[in-house]
């Protein structure tokens, strides 16, 4: 009787191994995720590692297999490539959702040469007489294009080292960059020539001395403040101004080189304006000095061929103004303020 249960315990045991095996082994393989390709990946550093490559990489994701692109830079790989690379490491089983091939980007941080420009202009701003940043000109040695760095250089361009010479108007400047993953700061060290510039009102064409300029004849460029100094035209001014001497296209304006435009020229036919109170005269003459205008000129009065001096008002014009004599008191006026007066003083005395 003992010998037939103990059959049928080990019967039913083998049936319960029989149907708890296959269902752990089907957990098992749930429990596992299957390495699967991706179609693209980024990097932040020079090296391509397994689990960059591949979800579910498990304890192979740290193993390095390529070397990135350059920064900034995108590259392909072959898929089948990758699988022999993969396999090479035995990773095997790779779902390759029938990518043909794999983009790797690699991550970078690009400064421009515009922000380069802005930085050193930054550094130099007020430095041995150079001005503020923005009205200061560069020339490097080396065109620092656009640069790229390690993504984790994440910090602010900061000025280590600066020099500026204004004789020779030489920069020599370096960068310091820091980076959040604790690696060493990036250095960046810039060369070239820096000077002060302002905007100069320049003319257009070649102009003769008499000249007043239109708008047309001037335009604004930045030039050197060395150049001009501090006697730069502004062009609003200049325009509608006469020149005193010669000037040929391309020069910039000082302010010597431009004077009121005369109105009046010697020998010139005028009008002659009397003004006074109640009076407005008009009388042909001729200019004896030439003036611009609120100019005092002499002109000859061609009725009475006398010399007058007048003030010059506007083209051809010149205004003389004619001081009207305070009228005399009247006798009437006088004896009756006399009058007054010695009536009021001697009135007391009448009493």
């Amino acid at each position: 009787m003992m010998s037939m249960i103990a059959r049928s315990f080990l019967i039913a045991a083998a049936l319960l191994t029989v149907t708890v095996a296959p269902s752990a082994a089907q957990s098992r393989r749930e429990t596992i995720a299957v390495p699967t390709l991706r179609a693209s990946i980024t990097v932040a550093d020079d090296i391509v590692r397994v689990g960059d490559l591949i979800d579910n990489a498990g304890s192979a994701g740290s193993v390095a297999v390529y070397r990135a692109p350059d920064l900034g830079t995108t590259g392909t790989l072959p898929v089948a490539q990758v699988l022999n690379v993969l396999r090479s490491h035995q990773v095997i089983g790779v779902d390759t959702r029938e990518l043909k091939e794999i983009t790797v980007t690699r991550l970078a941080r690009t400064i421009d040469s515009k922000e380069i420009e802005q930085q050193v202009s930054r550094a130099l701003e007020g430095r041995h007489g150079l001005g503020r940043a923005g009205n200061i000109a560069l020339t490097f040695d080396r065109d620092p294009g656009d640069i790229r760095l390690e993504a984790t250089n994440t910090g602010t361009m900061q000025p280590i080292a600066v020099r500026y010479d204004p004789r020779s108007t030489r920069f020599d400047l370096t960068f310091e960059i820091g980076n959040d993953a604790g690696a060493a700061p990036s250095k960046l060290r810039f060369t070239g020539t820096a000077i002060e510039t302002i905007e100069a009102a320049v003319l257009t064409r070649n102009v003769e001395r008499g000249d007043v300029l239109k708008a047309s004849d001037v335009i604004v460029e930045r030039r050197p403040k060395a150049e001009i100094g501090n006697d730069a035209a502004v062009r609003d001014s200049a325009v509608g101004m006469q020149v005193r001497r010669q000037l040929r296209p391309g020069q910039a304006l000082r302010v010597a080189d431009l004077t009121k435009p005369d109105l009046v020229t010697r020998d010139q036919n005028v009008t002659l304006i009397y003004r006074t109170a109640g009076l407005y005269l008009t009388i042909r003459g001729k200019a004896m000095d030439g003036g611009a205008e609120g100019d005092t000129v002499s002109v000859m009065n061609l009725q009475s061929k006398r010399a007058v001096s007048g003030v010059v008002t506007g083209r051809g014009e010149v205004s003389i103004s004619v001081a009207t004599p305070r009228p005399a008191p009247t006798a009437d006026a006088t004896e009756s303020n006399s009058a007054s007066v010695k009536l009021s003083s001697v009135a007391p005395n009448a009493e």
